[in-house]
């Protein structure tokens, strides 16, 4: 039995992070991990879905160079080249993290593991040895998978997740897609830009339900135009796998019923923990509702036991589980901090234009009673934006009238995943509106619409 001081049980943007960050403390830490380190993140998620959507990106430039004043002839992709380096992104960033193992002195265990009694942590390798590890502090850290619905059942073939789409062989005459979140729009936009015929469908009554109405609609009127079908409202009944693809039965919130043919069917719903068969119900740590329960610092309701990331109540988002899991050890080492602020997590979709948000939406901040100031600038009227060739969408903040607090912001447009930090941070720091209004901000760039924006809530604005 080898001893440390804290086993993480997963290796995710939760659990690696985690693990240095406990490293960094002085702990001896070992972390286990069933398939590659990074989890799905790195391997799955986030990393290889951004470098697909790059190549859809670089492709959409091509065919339209002439707007740049460029004439590129023989235009083509090839979907295995595209998938291929996808994955040597991925497996590149893997390799990343067995570096950072290395470095901070972890010690990684590969196989499955699952928490035994007394402290201890049974690991399984390939090769069906049993390794027992021992520590009084366990972080469970075993993320989660893509959700089946009970009337539309995976295959991996016709009717897949999030796994399969971004590895397949063939490009997809058609494909439809069953859910608009991020994983659903992010897909949508890829295979739209490669030439498939896609088709989206929300149970709600717009697509990205959870971001602000304005930005729901803009992005539809966007994916519309660029030959996505979208059909809101509606609800998947039935799929049935037949030789020519998959006949998907839908009905609409009016009992209207319609059937489409599709080549392949995405299912991009959700997703479920990684909560099954590692030992929790043996323990009795408390899960409810697919979720394992635990308090503003993630103990469970048993001692020296610990949850981060998809497993527990929260955002499933890479950077809210690397957040939860420093705080985690943080406070397991005895530093003095404070619970994670839930409100003011950043939310991104990486389809083009890019949907960034931050805090509350013009409507939930009604709800909640706010006299509100609303601005908003279209980047149509940024120079940053028209010389990209990039114009569409806009910038929306709202402020608490009575104290100037920033409420929300939401953007949709090009790169504005990389500009909702402005807005994290400058509701972290309790930032006013005049504050940021008078932070002069760089010129020509597409970030200054932010400033351009909060000018409009005060009705300051200058470019408009």
């Amino acid at each position: 039995m080898e001893k440390f001081d804290l086993i993480v049980l997963g290796s995710g943007p939760g659990g690696y992070v985690t693990a240095i960050r406990a490293s960094q403390l002085g702990l001896k830490t070992a972390i286990i991990e069933k398939e590659s380190l990074g989890g799905v993140c790195l391997n799955w998620g986030c990393i290889p879905t951004k470098a697909l959507l790059k190549s859809a990106q670089v492709f959409e430039y091509l065919k339209n160079a002439q707007d740049y004043g460029i004439t590129v002839k023989d235009i083509n992709k090839d979907l295995n080249s595209v998938v291929e380096r996808s994955r040597k992104v991925a497996d590149k960033m893997s390799k990343g993290v067995v570096f950072l193992m290395k470095k901070n002195n972890i010690k990684v265990f590969n196989g499955f593991g699952k928490l035994s009694n007394k402290n201890t942590v049974i690991v399984t390798n390939n090769f069906k040895e049993e390794i027992i590890l021992f520590s009084e502090k366990i972080i469970i850290s075993t993320g989660a998978r893509s959700r089946e619905l009970p009337n539309l059942k995976q295959d991996g073939k016709k009717i897949i997740g999030y796994r399969e789409a971004m590895t397949l062989e063939n490009q997809p005459k058609d494909i439809t897609i069953v859910g608009s979140g991020a994983i659903g729009i992010e897909f949508a936009f890829f295979y739209n830009s490669m030439g498939s015929n896609v088709t989206v469908i929300e149970y709600q009554d717009r697509i990205v339900p959870i971001e602000d109405k304005e930005i729901s609609k803009e992005l539809e009127k966007i994916l519309k135009k660029k030959g996505i079908n979208i059909l809101t409202s509606s609800e998947v009944k039935e799929a049935k796998i037949t030789d020519s693809g998959v006949d998907v039965h839908i009905q609409s919130s009016n009992g209207n019923t319609t059937k489409i043919n599709s080549e392949i069917v995405l299912s991009a719903v959700g997703i479920k923990t990684n909560i099954e068969n590692i030992g929790l119900e043996e323990l009795g740590i408390k899960i409810k509702d697919d979720k394992i329960i635990v308090d503003e610092y993630y103990k469970t309701n048993v001692e020296g036991y610990y949850a981060i990331g998809d497993v527990i109540k929260g955002q499933s988002l890479a950077h809210v589980a690397s957040a939860e899991g420093i705080l985690c050890v943080e406070k397991i080492s005895g530093i003095n901090v404070s619970p994670l602020d839930y409100d003011n997590v950043p939310g991104c979709t990486y389809c083009s234009p890019e949907i960034a948000s931050v805090g509350l939406t013009e409507e939930k901040a009604i709800e909640k009673g706010y006299d509100i100031k609303v601005g908003k600038f279209p980047f149509s009227a940024s120079g940053k934006a028209q010389t990209s060739g990039k114009s569409e969408g806009f910038v929306k903040v709202i402020f608490d009238s009575k104290y100037g607090e920033w409420l929300g912001c939401h953007m949709i447009g090009e790169g504005v995943t990389d500009m909702i930090a402005e807005a994290v941070l400058g509701r972290k720091l309790e930032t006013t509106g005049h504050e940021v209004l008078k932070t002069i901000h760089p010129h020509p760039t597409m970030s200054e619409a932010v400033m351009e924006a909060v000018a409009a809530a005060y009705d300051e604005v200058i470019h408009l």
